[in-house]
């Protein structure tokens, strides 16, 4: 018997042998850039050498982390950071895919997909110079504001709006983006289910509420869960493109930390400690989220 499925499952991949050979620059990809730094993490516990062995240094590089002074203002930042774009961004895109959803005009939906997917599609060099010439000193908020009779200012160097502006522009590129998986699941629900709602006369808030929330809820726990695995990245490249000396204290994340003592300073060590620590938190957080959400709600990643 296991012979027989071992021979069909051989005449099902040769028979879809092109579907495979387009999955294998997908497959080296994470293979490269993914599997084989998990390997090299091994560099937080040895002192790196250009020529010769590397020494084992044990705990060294960790507890140097941990002893920096600057590493719990960076800390606080990247958590404060992913809270807002991870957690607060959220329902917002559940939100869109309803609104979308209850759109009756099929062109217009379409035209409001197609604009909202848009920014997806720019990479955070081009949204930064966007963003930051619209906020910028005689920008276009300056110019608008000046008009009521405020001084104008440049919003890319305050404290106290920098962060709520990484938010802002990470919903505007991701909120048409994200929300595509609630959509294909709403469009998916039985007519047969609205059709009843409607013959026992429930409105439209009913019918979300009773209907269409409860089918979201696997691919929100799903979503969610996922997030929370990035949730000590904050987003290197946008923080990166954002940042000026103005505001770096309030925006520095462990990624930018990374870069500076990796990349720039040539620490790889170290570096490659703050790496594993935060891979290791997001591995806890994701491990924790989906066995609550399983234990609350039954669903859960698998």
């Amino acid at each position: 018997m296991d012979s027989l499925r071992q021979k069909e499952k051989h005449r099902y991949v040769r028979g879809d042998w092109v579907l495979y050979a387009m999955l294998l620059p997908t497959l080296l990809y994470f293979v490269i850039f993914r599997v084989l730094p998990i390997l090299n993490m091994r560099l937080a516990f040895f002192t790196y050498k250009a020529k010769g062995p590397w020494q084992f240094a044990g705990l060294k590089y960790f507890r140097q982390i941990f002893s920096t002074p600057q590493f719990p203002t960076i800390l606080r930042n990247t958590l404060v950071i992913s809270f807002m774009k991870y957690i607060l961004l959220f329902p917002f895109f559940v939100l869109f895919a309803i609104l979308l959803s209850e759109m009756r005009f099929t062109r217009c939906r379409k035209f409001v997909q197609i604009i909202s997917y848009l920014p997806h599609f720019l990479g955070w060099v081009v949204i930064a110079g966007i963003w930051i010439n619209f906020l910028s000193y005689g920008g276009a908020v300056s110019e608008l504001l000046s008009h009521f009779g405020i001084a104008p200012r440049n919003h890319m160097t305050d404290k106290g709006e920098i962060r709520w502006i990484l938010m802002i522009s990470e919903g505007w590129r991701s909120i048409g983006w994200d929300s595509i998986i609630y959509f294909t699941t709403i469009i998916g629900i039985s007519p047969a289910l609205y059709e009843a709602a409607d013959i026992d006369g429930a409105n439209r808030f009913q019918i979300i509420r009773y209907i269409v929330l409860p089918a979201l809820l696997a691919p929100m726990s799903t979503m969610f869960i996922l997030n929370l695995g990035y949730f000590m990245s904050a987003g290197f490249d946008q923080v990166l493109n954002f940042s000026n000396s103005a505001v770096q204290n309030t925006i520095d994340i462990l990624d930018t930390y990374i870069y500076r003592i990796g990349i720039q300073q040539g620490q790889y060590s170290l570096a490659s400690a703050v790496g594993l620590f935060k891979g290791l938190v997001g591995m806890v957080l994701v491990l924790c989220t989906h066995f609550t959400s399983k234990r609350l709600t039954g669903e859960g990643v698998w």
